[in-house]
């Protein structure tokens, strides 16, 4: 289980740098909780939004895509298993 998360985690990329959302520091750690079949990703996008409103707008859409893609590739990886951003 450990090396599928770190696999969805290298592969899903930031569409801004091209970085792993690894590398970023805004997954901050993946939780499993076996008797609810949840995967619990934390996240820390906030501390990393800028001061301009007008950037900031388009962080926080950058980081829907993130979201997606890794709700996507833990779909993917994690079938049987429900996953909630936290």
């Amino acid at each position: 289980m450990v090396r599928k998360i770190d696999t969805v985690l290298d592969r899903v990329k930031d569409p801004e740098s091209d970085l792993p959302v690894v590398q970023l520091g805004v997954i901050k750690r993946v939780r499993y909780n076996e008797e609810l079949k949840t995967l619990y990703v934390f996240t820390d996008f906030y501390s990393h939004m800028p001061k301009c409103v007008t950037c900031a707008a388009i962080a926080k859409t950058l980081a829907s895509s993130i979201v997606r893609d890794l709700t996507k590739e833990f779909q993917t990886e994690f079938p049987d298993l429900s996953i909630e951003f936290v």
